[in-house]
């Protein structure tokens, strides 16, 4: 039994020894090669340039700032649409937002309870911009066949009662004698 183990043992440090012998002789033909690097993989690109946007949202009639509107962005860059991102405004009605890239159109849109929807394009050129958006109420929907520009909205915001018809009143003839009910039948069947 001690025999196999020094055998076991001399083709370890066999092994050892070639290997020892063999290392040098490969490490230094890959440390030649230092430019291999640089062409392997994938190139950087680095990422576009930014720019910082800040939206304020105020009350068109009064100017006082709204608190969580949603301003959303959609910006476009060489005709590729990027995606939409959206924030909401804090208790200031500002929203900010820094990863829009220089150069490329945005699309604008701010909603918020009780307002009419803005929306508007704008080129981003310069690495900061301040917009200011004065939301209005909203007006009646304008028609091809009726002028309703500038007229206010026949439907107050907020929650509303759906619109009913109206039910006729209980002293209407021409409903009620076509139809007799069964307390009318009863009453009549009664007098005979």
């Amino acid at each position: 039994m001690q025999a196999l183990s020094r055998s076991r043992f001399g083709s370890f440090v066999l092994m050892l020894a070639v290997f020892g012998v063999l290392a040098p002789v490969c490490v230094p033909a890959r440390a030649q090669d230092d430019d291999s690097h640089k062409y392997r993989g994938r190139k950087y690109k680095a990422p576009p340039e930014t720019s910082k946007i800040e939206v304020t949202v105020l009350k068109g009639f009064n100017k006082k700032p709204i608190d969580g509107a949603h301003v959303i962005f959609h910006p476009e860059m060489d005709g590729k649409d990027e995606g939409y991102m959206e924030l909401k405004t804090h208790q200031d009605g500002k929203a900010v937002i820094d990863v829009i890239p220089t150069g490329s159109t945005v699309r604008l849109q701010v909603l918020a309870d009780g307002f009419a929807t803005y929306a508007q394009d704008y080129t981003i050129s310069e690495p900061q911009r301040a917009i200011t958006v004065e939301m209005e109420r909203p007006k009646a929907q304008v028609s091809t066949y009726v002028d309703n520009s500038d007229k206010p909205s026949q439907r107050k915001p907020g929650i509303q009662e759906p619109i009913r018809p109206k039910k006729p009143a209980a002293g209407t003839s021409s409903s009620s004698s076509a139809t007799a009910t069964p307390s009318d039948a009863a009453t009549s069947g009664q007098s005979k």
